[in-house]
């Protein structure tokens, strides 16, 4: 009777594990991933497939040694063989239960799948259900009726409607353009481009006056002034040392630039006059706008200021117009009488 159950039992884990390996190679070549295939094996189909017929072999081969070898002790069996026999059974027991909790959990998968998959049917029916009641679509069946009889190359013109959204969104931009239009050129509620323009210009000229204040370059040739504290005056010679004693030589006397020490200037001898020249320049002089702060050339502005009747040694002969500090000025030429030439000649001071 062990024998005859023994063999029962593993005649179920046989059928049991063919099922499991079909399922899985049935759920593998929908998925078109063999991955998944090796996923759904159950440990126990393959302990069952190794250790099912070795250990009936083996059971019964022991039985048989047993059985020759030993004297009976339960129904005929002896007390190693019985033992031996019944764990078999145990296992195999054991075996059918996990490959029936794994068929459960396939059962139960598979169930979950199919309703996600008509849910996702349902879904996409309602969708295209609705979508053809929002765009009022004509079916297939009544084209007929609508068919102007134009037809291209097998294209069939068509009397359709438009979809109501479409004639909805277009009547609402009229309605959009009416009430811009009472708004802004009616009731002028609303500002116009010209004053948000004007707006949006004053906002950029508050956020610079706020980032230059912030930085402490808010000077510029409307609002400069003549510095005259030593610091900073000290700063503007390095600058004029660094950069302008090139063309102007040490001291300001002249060379390839004009003298900065006389009372003629070519392009105003005042603070504001200097502080535009240093930052836009003129003629061949660069704008040192890029190279410096605006507090900077505020400082060389105000250094080329002072350098007013220092009396170098070797000056360049006037240039310019005569300036006093009234703002008058009156023409006149250098001692070369060739001021036209050296004014578009050089750079200016």
């Amino acid at each position: 009777m062990f024998v005859i159950v023994m063999l029962i039992l593993l005649l179920i884990i046989a059928l049991l594990s063919n099922l499991l390996l079909g399922v899985a190679q049935v759920k593998a070549h929908r998925e078109k991933e063999k991955a998944d295939a090796s996923k759904l094996l159950p440990p126990a189909i393959i302990a069952c497939l190794l250790l099912g017929n070795p250990a009936f072999s083996q059971s019964a081969a022991s039985t048989i040694s047993t059985t020759s070898s030993s004297s009976w002790g339960i129904s005929g069996l002896s007390t190693e063989a019985f033992y031996l026999m019944a764990s078999v059974l145990f296992v195999e027991l054991l075996v059918i239960f996990l490959l029936l909790m794994n068929v459960r959990g396939l059962l139960r998968a598979e169930k979950q799948a199919t309703v996600t998959r008509r849910s996702v049917i349902a879904w996409k029916q309602q969708w295209a259900s609705w979508w053809t009641k929002l765009n009022q679509f004509r079916p297939v069946e009544k084209e007929a009726d609508i068919d102007l009889g134009h037809d291209y190359d097998g294209i069939r013109e068509l009397d359709n409607r438009l979809p109501p959204w479409w004639l909805y969104g277009f009547y609402l931009t009229i309605l959009t353009a009416g009430i811009y239009l009472y708004r802004f050129h009616v009731s002028h509620t609303g500002p116009s481009s010209e004053q948000e323009y004007v707006t949006a210009i004053a906002k950029a000229d508050r956020e610079v006056k706020e980032y230059l204040e912030k930085k402490g370059d808010q000077v510029d040739e409307n609002t400069v002034a003549m510095l005259t504290a030593a610091e900073e005056l000290a700063e503007g010679k390095a600058i004029f040392m660094q950069s302008c004693v090139a063309c102007h030589s040490e001291g300001g006397a002249g060379s390839v630039g004009p003298n900065l020490t006389d009372d003629y200037w070519l392009h105003g001898g005042d603070i504001k006059s200097i502080f535009k020249t240093i930052r836009y320049g003129v003629n061949a002089m660069p704008q040192w706008q890029n190279n410096f702060s605006n507090k900077q050339i505020a400082e060389l502005a105000s250094y080329v200021k002072s350098l007013k009747g220092t009396h170098p040694a070797n000056p360049k002969p006037p240039q310019g117009a005569l300036f006093n500090e009234e703002g008058n000025t009156k023409n006149t030429t250098d001692s070369t009488k060739n001021n036209s030439r050296q004014i578009s000649a050089v750079p200016a001071k």
